[in-house]
C-alpha cells in the first residue's frame, strides 16, 4: 500500500509518519471488524413495528413526498447505497427484507442521502463535483508518485501527491454527509413513529459505527498525504 516510500533514504523504523500510517491502517481494521460486530448484534433484536428495511425506507420516502425515488434489492452484506443517478435505494440481503433494528436503521440512513438530495444538501453537491477526480486521484495518484521515483524527477511526483490529494478531500467531504444522513435517519424514524425511543437508540449505535469507520478511513487517507508530502520535500 504504501510503496517503499521509506525508500527514500530514511529508515522506516525512524519515519514517525510511516509508524502513524501503519497505526491509522489498524484502526481501519478495527472500525470496519467493529461495525460487522455492532451491526450483527442489533440485527438480531426485531423492531416493535415489524417493518423490514425496505418498508421502513418506503415509508420514509412516502412521508416526505418523494414519488420519483425506487426501494430495489442488491446482493452482498453492508452494500447498501443510494443512487442519485438511477434515483434508487438499494438495500442489502441484511437490510432489505429483516424487520431488525439494525436494518432498519440502516434503510432510513440511505433515505436520509434521498433527502439530502432532494433539498441540494451542500456537502453531498460538493462531494458529487469531485467524485470523478477522487475516482483518478484514487487510481492514479500512487503510480504518478512511483514513477516520479523511478525516473527522479520531482515535478511528476508533486503532480502525483497533488492528483492523490483529490482522492482525500473526497474522503474528508464523506464526513459531513454521512453524518448528517445518519442525524436525519434517527430524527425521521422516532418522528413516524417507526422506531421507540429505545429502538432509536439502538440504531444509533450501529450508525455510529458504521460512522467511525468513514473517520478512519478519512484520518488514514490524510495521514498518508501528509507523509507523501514530508518525504518529498526532504528527498528535495
Amino acid at each position: 500500500m504504501y510503496y517503499g516510500m521509506g525508500r527514500m533514504g530514511y529508515g522506516l523504523g525512524l519515519d514517525p509518519m510511516y509508524i502513524l500510517t501503519i497505526i491509522m491502517a489498524i484502526v481501519c481494521m478495527i472500525a470496519s471488524a467493529r461495525v460487522s460486530s455492532v451491526y450483527k448484534k442489533y440485527n438480531r433484536i426485531r423492531s416493535m413495528s415489524g417493518m423490514t428495511g425496505a418498508m421502513a425506507a418506503m415509508e420514509i420516502l412516502r412521508r416526505n413526498g418523494i414519488t420519483d425515488v425506487a426501494v430495489q434489492h442488491v446482493p452482498g452484506n453492508l452494500t447498501d447505497h443510494y443512487d442519485p443517478r438511477t434515483k434508487t435505494v438499494n438495500l442489502s440481503d441484511a437490510t432489505y427484507g429483516s424487520n431488525s433494528v439494525a436494518a432498519v436503521g440502516v434503510a432510513a440512513h440511505e433515505c436520509g442521502h434521498v433527502l439530502q438530495h432532494h433539498t441540494g444538501y451542500v456537502p453531498l453537491q460538493i462531494r458529487s463535483t469531485i467524485l470523478p477526480a477522487a475516482n483518478i486521484g484514487s487510481k492514479a495518484g500512487i503510480p504518478i508518485i512511483i514513477l516520479g521515483l523511478f525516473l527522479s524527477f520531482s515535478p511528476l511526483i508533486t503532480i502525483g501527491i497533488w492528483v492523490f490529494s483529490l482522492a482525500v478531500l473526497f474522503q474528508v467531504v464523506t464526513l459531513p454527509v454521512e453524518f448528517n444522513a445518519s442525524h436525519r435517519a434517527l430524527v425521521m424514524l422516532e418522528d413516524y413513529g417507526i422506531l421507540g425511543p429505545e429502538e432509536v437508540d439502538s440504531s444509533r449505535k450501529v450508525l455510529s459505527a458504521a460512522a467511525m469507520t468513514y473517520v478512519a478511513s478519512a484520518a488514514s487517507a490524510v495521514v498518508q498525504l501528509l507523509r507523501l508530502v514530508l518525504l518529498n520535500n526532504r528527498r528535495r
